[in-house]
């Protein structure tokens, strides 16, 4: 068997366990990579297969369906299959259709038999034959962004209503690309070009990023697996989680809570600009999780920090009242704003979480308001891009507490590049507006009674 066909009999077991288990892409191809043993070359090739199909995989159901009507009968990994082969005849230039053709007839027969290589065969003929059906025969503005950029229904008209059928439709192609990785460099421990140089002498292709004085965009190489990130110069964060330590205004000496602080990208960078001095208390509910913001905070060198096993909603009576200077609470969400790094995502959620995900939201931050000293700062973030999450959390939160205000001064602490975007003392990035995860930060103050 060659190494091709390994790829690919990979990547359509991985489509199957995908759909069936609702498993996490990113965590079953990293595991998949490190049992099958895939070489660097068929890395890029299975990552791929496996993203790209899943990321379009209503536009491929479209265009199959006038060819496997008649078929209602097929099974799930013959379907699987159609979808990986069609992604390829219709999206990768690189790979011909006769060869993505013929891998396909191959598989078909080693897990089936011959009548059904034979029905793999004859689709995929009718479709090079026939041509693809138009996406303009979809009328509702709608359903056609839907099906063209493969998103539920049900999040685009939400997301219609929100923003609007351009903002929807930017948004909804921008899921559809490969995000660029980031990085954050330790600059307690070294300057960002002394940093970017390390990573060129390794041969990464790197750059400085033009939002953010700490921040590097990764070209080329995957920076886990740069001396960099190992010496602990380096944390791999995108650019819109990295503005929430900026929206803090920390000070040295402070002492910070962040309230839901797994794997730890926001605890660190915190301590980095406490520059070692004060304090982060940084919790989690679960227990292996804390153990990542211990092994981050060791890697990086920093000693300010104190990560507890604790579920946030029991923080008020686990902290003297006012006894913080400042509180983070990014808080669980539905995640909408990082679609691109998790395409299954998309297909699995549901409109009534959003719902359920306000009531923890709101109680989390009923539970942390009390620990916070008057004049405090309390930034609340997600990685999402939903209003009912986002900004009818913190309204709701404002209505039933007097004693905190919207910070004004917010925008002053942020870079050039988001103050346009920033509205009071909140900001919805959309993941195409600097080219980042979708994010919500609001940022509140504690009046002094």
């Amino acid at each position: 068997m060659s190494k091709k066909k390994n790829v690919r009999d990979t990547a359509l077991q991985l489509l199957e366990t995908i759909e069936k288990n609702q498993a996490y892409s990113n965590l079953l191809l990293n595991s998949a990579i490190d049992k099958n043993e895939i070489s660097q070359i068929d890395v890029g090739l299975l990552t791929e297969l496996v993203y790209g199909t899943l990321q379009r995989k209503m536009t491929i159901d479209f265009y199959l369906k006038p060819f496997i009507e008649k078929n209602k009968k097929l099974q799930s990994w013959v379907i699987n299959l159609l979808r990986m082969t069609v992604y390829q005849m219709v999206y990768l230039d690189k790979i011909p259709e006769r060869a993505a053709i013929f891998e396909a007839v191959e598989i078909a027969k080693r897990r089936g038999h011959k009548g059904i290589a034979s029905l793999v065969n004859g689709v995929l003929r009718s479709i090079q034959r026939n041509g693809l059906p138009s996406l303009d025969s979809i009328e509702d503005p709608a359903e056609r962004i839907s099906i063209e950029t493969s998103h539920p229904l049900w999040l685009v008209r939400r997301w219609v209503n929100q923003f609007g059928v351009e903002k929807t439709l930017e948004m909804c192609e921008v899921n559809l690309t490969a995000p660029l990785q980031t990085g954050r460099v330790n600059l307690t421990r070294i300057s960002r070009d002394e940093c970017l140089a390390l990573l060129e002498e390794e041969g990464f292709e790197v750059e400085p990023s033009p939002i953010l004085p700490e921040a590097v965009k990764c070209l080329r190489g995957n920076l886990a697996s740069s001396k960099a990130f190992k010496y602990g110069l380096l944390t791999i964060q995108d650019e819109s989680s990295m503005l929430v330590a900026h929206a803090l205004g920390i000070k040295e000496e402070e002492v910070i809570l962040d309230a839901c602080a797994a794997p730890g990208g926001k605890t660190t960078h915190i301590a980095e600009k406490l520059g070692n001095s004060g304090k982060v208390l940084s919790l989690d509910l679960h227990e292996h999780k804390v153990k990542l913001i211990s092994e981050n905070a060791e890697r990086l060198g920093l000693e300010n920090i104190e990560a507890q096993k604790m579920d946030s909603r029991q923080a008020a009576t686990q902290f003297e009242k006012e006894s913080i200077d400042r509180v983070l609470l990014d808080a669980p969400c539905s995640g909408l704003g990082v679609m691109r790094r998790k395409p299954d995502m998309k297909y699995t959620k549901k409109e009534q979480d959003l719902s359920q995900l306000q009531t923890i939201q709101l109680s989390l931050l009923e539970s942390v308001a009390p620990l916070l000293k008057a004049r405090g700062t309390l930034v609340y973030s997600t990685c999402t891009v939903d209003r009912e999450e986002n900004q009818e959390v913190i309204e709701k939160f404002l209505r039933e507490h007097p004693e905190f205000e919207g910070d004004t001064t917010f925008a002053k602490r942020m870079p050039e590049a988001i103050k346009p975007l920033i509205n009071g003392f909140d900001v919805q990035i959309l993941p195409q507006d600097i080219g980042s995860d979708g994010f919500y930060i609001a940022c509140l103050r504690k009046k002094v009674e």
